[in-house]
């Protein structure tokens, strides 16, 4: 009977079966399988690489964050004045404010005047902040990253901020190093990359301190 019907007929239920069988293979069989191969293996890292403090969803290790307090001043609209908090470590800069839905760099090249600017009032910032020379400001500190959304720093940039921290919190020089350390990834593979502190992971270690 079959093979009395058309050959166009006969294409097209032939393609419409593979249509149907790959649909279900790879629209429904491979997501659910991968699915529950990632909860088993890499329960954590599927769902968001959450941080918690005392029980309470903090952030996530892979999404930068501002640590900031409100400076008591109001700018031109009206609104409160952001400033660093000095008893937290500082992450890089950001041209979103780590707004996670407007992941984004300044878009500004490297010889910009207004970038210039934005540069050298951090680094000014910065070394006020921890009490140092200009000139012993890491880069990292005063540049942004690409995607806006970096919780990373050079050991440099956390190694600058541990008195201040140690300071503020009232802890020893040597607890607080050790927590950097505690928080630092080297090279990934052992040669790509460099090491970095990643800063969510080091703040919520000090929150549980």
């Amino acid at each position: 009977m079959a093979s009395n019907l058309p050959g166009s007929v006969r294409q097209f239920g032939v393609a419409l079966r593979a249509l149907l069988f790959f649909t279900v293979l790879l629209g429904l069989a491979y997501p659910l399988v991968m699915t529950g191969v990632s909860q088993v293996v890499f329960h954590g890292n599927a769902n968001g690489s959450i941080v918690q403090v005392a029980g309470k969803d903090t952030g996530s290790d892979l999404i930068g964050q501002a640590y900031t307090q409100d400076s008591g001043k109001k700018d031109a609209d009206g609104n409160a004045i952001m400033v660093a908090g000095p008893k937290w470590f500082q992450t890089r800069p950001s041209a979103v404010d780590y707004d996670g839905k407007g992941s984004s760099a300044s878009q500004l090249g490297p010889n910009n005047a207004d970038l210039l600017a934005m540069v050298e009032e951090r680094r000014k910032t910065v070394a006020a902040l921890e009490g140092v020379q200009e000139s012993q400001v890491p880069p990292d500190a005063v540049t942004a990253s690409g995607s806006g959304l970096d919780p990373a720093i050079s050991p440099a940039y956390a190694a600058l901020q541990v008195n201040r921290v140690a300071r503020e919190r009232g802890l020893d020089v040597a607890k607080v190093q050790q927590l950097v350390k505690a928080n630092t990834k080297g090279r990934t593979l052992g040669f790509l990359g460099e090491p970095y502190v990643n800063v969510v992971t080091l703040n919520n270690a000090l929150a549980s301190n």
